[in-house]
């Protein structure tokens, strides 16, 4: 709760520093003391815009210090600090300091740790919220019902969201994958027709070479053929070379002991057989390497001709087709696995959406049933604030599944009719300025135990009216404000007997200069603001007396 505000040098306010505990707190004054600026000062601590024309005159610079304390820090206020790298101990008040200069710009701090403005903003509806004639955000606005319709309900909405966010991201997988299995089977004919081109031919790897060698030498026969026939020729038959060096051989052989030269001839023309042998079998080799078969000839180089065109074709080299196979093979095999596993997605995605589906359904059936008992809460209290003529409903509306998300299948509207018979329409486009504030309260009762900001501000919103309705509406105030901190704008003298502490706005001029202050009034000065407030300029007795039975009936 807001337990300390420190204001200096805003507008009329020089120097101030009040202190406000738990229950209702009631700021009364005549018109124009300065209560708006402290509800200007405090926006500041609460990220509101920051105008220059607010520093007092004369004065260089102001500031605004709040200090809000809590048994516990709200989660979202942790987080939120948390993010910021902004440090504070636990059980330690968190101090929001804001400066404004007179010439423009502004800074603030939270514990003495240097901050942006916009931190303050997100912090501000967990500290405080204002409800008033002309600031009703938070109800008025459509898009808050929801929220406050499920805290009414306690309803656990992470359950929904996190069906939500799964969902979600299965049917993200899901579009992935059928892109990507589309891309994929658009290029499935493309790559059935290049593997039964690689198929029928089968290329092996190293064939490129074997084949190139095989042609050259095939070539190189085609060229020696002729030469080859003769040598053949020459070397085969009963008269050839060899065979009269071995019949030499053989009639040398006979005479050979007959003289060492005849020995040593002998074995000279020994070598020469077998010189000649070695020398026949190497023709006899090299013909049939270099055989020339025109049929094998155009076979190789047909076949050399198909790899290499095959190989320009997929633009790479001979010996890498048969990897190439296997490319093609593995793609095709993935297309057949992808389909697997699209439709295991698919499964996934359909299981997923049930899922989301039953919660926030179940969410659905548990925002109509609390829709029912929120709007028989409303309508009581409607006939005590002067609202008897008034109707009120939760409108909760399935939503079509295109605008479904992760706060579920439907929306919430406060809709309002203020003369029987009249449609029903949204808050702030029937009712007044005192009908609205009126509302609101009657709502913020409803929804007393429901959660909301630490702090409860209600700017005037008895304006208007008196008596008995000025009285509900003080009762109901305190009511809301039992176990917390409200506190309260008012003209009325009803609402102001209801305060566990009155604060008094007064405006006094010295000479040129006026100054705002604020004061905690004790008993006796409680009674006398009470009787101002119904009687006017001059204080009566009967307006003491009168004052004194509102403070006794409290």
């Amino acid at each position: 709760m807001l337990t300390r505000l420190s204001i200096r040098n805003i507008v009329l306010i020089e120097e101030l520093d009040l202190e406000f505990a738990r229950g209702l707190g009631v700021l009364t004054g005549e018109t124009g003391a300065g209560k708006s600026i402290l509800l200007d000062a405090l926006g500041l601590v609460l990220g509101n815009r920051a105008d220059s024309a607010l520093v007092r005159g004369g004065a260089d610079k102001a500031s605004v210090t709040g200090s809000f304390e809590f048994a516990a820090l709200p989660e979202a206020v942790g987080e939120a600090l948390d993010d910021a790298g902004v440090e504070i101990e636990a059980g330690e008040p968190l101090l929001i300091r804001r400066q404004l200069k007179a010439d423009g710009g502004s800074r603030a701090w939270i514990n003495d740790q240097p901050v942006g403005v916009a931190l303050l903003r997100e912090l501000s509806p967990h500290l405080v919220e204002l409800h008033g004639q002309h600031d009703d955000r938070g109800l008025v606005n459509p898009r808050g019902h929801r929220e406050l319709l499920d805290r009414y309900a306690g309803a656990d909405r992470a359950v929904v969201a996190d069906a939500w966010r799964e969902w979600r991201t299965a049917e993200e997988r899901l579009a992935e994958a059928q892109e990507t299995l589309e891309a994929a089977k658009a290029d499935q004919d493309l790559l059935l027709a290049h593997l039964a081109e690689l198929t029928a031919l089968e290329p092996q790897a190293g064939e490129e070479l074997r084949l190139a060698e095989a042609r050259a030498a095939m070539q190189k026969g085609e060229k020696l053929s002729g030469d080859l026939e003769e040598l053949r020729h020459l070397w085969e038959g009963s008269d050839s070379p060899l065979a009269a060096l071995r019949v030499a051989a053989r009639r040398l052989d006979r005479i050979a002991s007959e003289h060492p030269l005849l020995a040593d001839a002998l074995a000279s023309l020994d070598r020469a057989v077998i010189e000649a042998g070695e020398a026949e079998e190497k023709l006899q080799g090299a013909a049939e390497a270099l055989v020339h078969d025109p049929a094998a000839l155009d076979a190789a180089e047909t076949r050399l001709f198909e790899l290499r065109a095959l190989a320009r074709k997929h633009r790479c080299e001979v010996d890498e087709l048969p990897e190439k196979m296997r490319e093609f093979r593995a793609a095709l095999e993935s297309i057949e696995g992808g389909e697997a596993q699209f439709d295991a997605l698919q499964d996934a995605a359909k299981a997923a959406r049930a899922t989301y589906e039953a919660r926030a359904r179940a969410l659905h059936d548990l925002r109509l049933a609390a829709a029912r008992r929120l709007d028989g809460a409303v309508a009581a209290e409607l006939a005590p604030l002067k609202l008897d003529a008034a109707s009120f409903r939760t409108d909760v509306v399935e939503l079509p599944e295109e605008r479904w998300g992760q706060h579920g299948i439907d929306s919430a509207e406060f809709l309002i009719s203020t003369n029987p018979g009249a449609d029903l329409a949204p808050l702030a486009k029937i009712a007044s300025g005192g009908e609205l504030s009126r509302f609101i309260l009657a709502l913020k009762v409803a929804l007393a135990e429901k959660g909301g900001a630490a702090t409860v501000i209600f700017d005037e919103i008895d304006r208007g009216v008196g008596g008995a309705v000025a009285s509900a509406i003080g009762e109901r105030l305190a009511r809301l404000a039992d176990g917390g901190q409200l506190l309260a704008v008012t003209h009325s003298p009803q609402v102001a007997a209801r305060g566990r502490r009155h604060y008094l706005i007064a405006k006094s001029s010295q000479g040129t200069v006026t100054r705002t202050s604020v004061a905690l009034l004790d008993d006796v000065g409680r009674q006398e603001e009470i009787a101002r407030m119904l009687s006017g300029a001059e204080v009566t007795p009967e307006a003491r007396a009168q004052a004194d039975r509102l403070l006794e009936g409290v």
